[in-house]
């Protein structure tokens, strides 16, 4: 399977769950897990189309999970969430000052996560991660990203201006990486919890 096959066939998945979560909205909008996989999904669908539509999501993902944290404010998986979101804001944002505000704001996050399920791995990385974005943020902007995802810069030809989008949504890819890749493992470890076998009598 080629990768634009694949990159439908997920779009297609994440839709799917997308539009399930609205509807179970609609029958119950107090139910904070299913927010949070709302949240979760929109995440993932932030990395498909350009860099303003990624930023809309990703805010509507925000709403979603803020909305699941008032109804649940202990609830670690949306504080987590939240935290990814407030990074991918910081990371398709070029202004620092703006960009250190949404790392700081994810550092929250994965702090409170840490902090209500001091346990999980997963948690702590994130937060240990979070510490050094902002360099990376740095220097991916300093090396032209910054202008890419805006639309900046002048190319001599169409060949050059493809060429740098290419790269741009490459890279817009590979920040979305360590999201989904954490995402899917947050969401096997729920299912493999909810699926365990009681213990034996004793």
């Amino acid at each position: 399977m080629d990768s634009a096959s694949s990159d439908i066939e997920r779009l297609m998945i994440f839709e799917h769950a997308r539009r399930t979560a609205e509807a179970n909205y609609a029958k119950n909008p107090h139910d904070a897990d299913n927010l949070t996989k709302w949240g979760g999904v929109l995440l993932e669908l932030s990395q498909f189309g350009d860099i303003r539509d990624s930023k809309k999501i990703i805010k509507d993902a925000i709403s979603k999970l803020e909305e699941a944290l008032l109804i649940n404010p202990t609830k670690h998986e949306a504080l987590w969430y939240l935290g990814n979101a407030h990074t991918s804001q910081a990371f398709l944002t070029s202004d620092r000052d703006e960009a250190e505000g949404y790392f700081q704001d994810a550092t929250q996050c994965f702090q409170k996560a840490v902090d209500e399920d001091p346990g999980n791995d997963l948690y702590i990385k994130s937060l240990e991660a979070t510490a050094k974005a902002p360099q990376l943020h740095m220097e991916l902007h300093k090396h032209g990203f910054g202008q890419q995802a805006m639309g900046g810069g002048s190319a001599a030809t169409s060949n050059a201006k493809s060429s740098k989008k290419s790269k741009s949504s490459d890279l817009k890819y590979d920040i979305f990486g360590w999201i989904i890749l954490a995402v899917g493992i947050v969401a096997w470890v729920g299912m493999a919890k909810s699926h365990v076998p009681p213990p034996p009598p004793r």
